[in-house]
């Protein structure tokens, strides 16, 4: 996730200082992934190093201020024009979960898949909930509308990957049911004891060590 286009977004508004813009990107996202003010101070940093906000002044109550540049916002029409690279996904922890689960002696799969299925289902009608209360905010209007609707598209695009996490968790249940249904019986266990060898002419059970009587 892009803090430091977010923070250049919010700026694009005008100049703001450092906790002002940690309310407001929580706001806008609905807090779904909190900021601690010393990561917006980090980055403001870092954007006044690579010339993309400047130091503003003060604000009434002592408050420094930071302003995008031109510079800013030249990186910050590149960033909504660029659209989201897929082809370097981020590492998901539960498809490596899985993936690893899968022919682990000591792990039944299928306790992991259902423990995750509740976990999704959850979150799921959570953040259902969640969007009715954003849908009623946003039909009241308000000064809050813009944030409201932002959270609303967060909460919206959410509840879909849950959705899509569900489907999956479903179609790796069947896969794990066909390949059981298809895998080899386990081979029997050899007997590694000596087979005694066929009565010789005189009627004498031989053993493994030739000559012996």
């Amino acid at each position: 996730m892009s803090i430091r286009h977010g923070l250049l977004a919010l700026l694009e508004r005008g100049p703001r200082y450092g906790s002002q813009l940690r309310t407001e990107f929580e706001s806008r996202t609905g807090a779904t992934w909190p900021l601690n003010v010393g990561q917006v101070y980090t980055t403001l940093n870092r954007l006044e190093r690579d010339g993309m906000v400047a130091q503003s002044g003060e604000d009434a109550a002592g408050h420094a201020l930071y302003a995008i540049t031109d510079d800013g916002r030249t990186e910050l029409r590149t960033w909504f024009e660029k659209p989201v690279d897929r082809t370097s996904p981020a590492r998901d922890e539960l498809a490596i979960k899985l993936a690893m689960a899968v022919g682990a002696p000591s792990v039944d799969i299928r306790d992991v898949i259902q423990s995750q299925r509740r976990h999704t289902v959850k979150a799921m009608q959570d953040y259902t909930r969640l969007k009715a209360q954003a849908l009623a905010a946003v039909e009241r209007g308000g000064a809050r509308e813009r944030d409201d609707v932002a959270w609303l598209l967060v909460l919206e695009q959410l509840i879909f990957q849950t959705e899509a996490e569900a489907r999956w968790l479903d179609h790796c249940e069947s896969r794990l049911i066909r390949l059981s249904a298809t895998a080899p019986p386990a081979p029997a266990a050899a007997d590694t004891a000596a087979a005694p060898r066929p009565p010789d002419a005189a009627g004498i059970p031989t053993t493994g060590t030739p000559g012996a009587r």
